[in-house]
């Protein structure tokens, strides 16, 4: 695990951000492939928005993250992109999911 200052022109700084989110009404649903596949979600999202996971853990029934991020981000905006994104993909690739919540 590295960690570092984020160095600008005229700034250096260092961001973390403890996260933790609950599936909905607690659901033990990331369990197996899906657990796998969320984790491999995270990962790529984090890529992407140039987020470093410190340490992160998925269980059956909640994701923790400890990340670093640049400034020009909003924690907010992280989070979105987190949650919004694994959740579609999750739900267009196991059906199983969408009849768990939807019926």
């Amino acid at each position: 695990m590295k960690s570092y200052l984020r160095k600008s022109s005229h700034t250096s700084s260092r961001l973390t951000y403890h996260i933790v989110w609950c599936s909905k009404y607690r659901y033990k649903v990331l369990r197996g492939d899906i657990q796998v596949r969320c984790r491999e979600l995270l990962i790529q999202i984090s890529e992407t928005e140039d987020i470093e996971i410190l340490k992160g853990v998925v269980s059956s029934d909640h994701i923790h993250m400890h990340i670093e991020y640049a400034p020009k981000l909003s924690v907010s905006y992280i989070v979105k992109q987190l949650k919004g994104r694994t959740s579609r993909k999750l739900q267009q690739e196991f059906q199983q999911l969408s009849y768990r919540y939807w019926g």
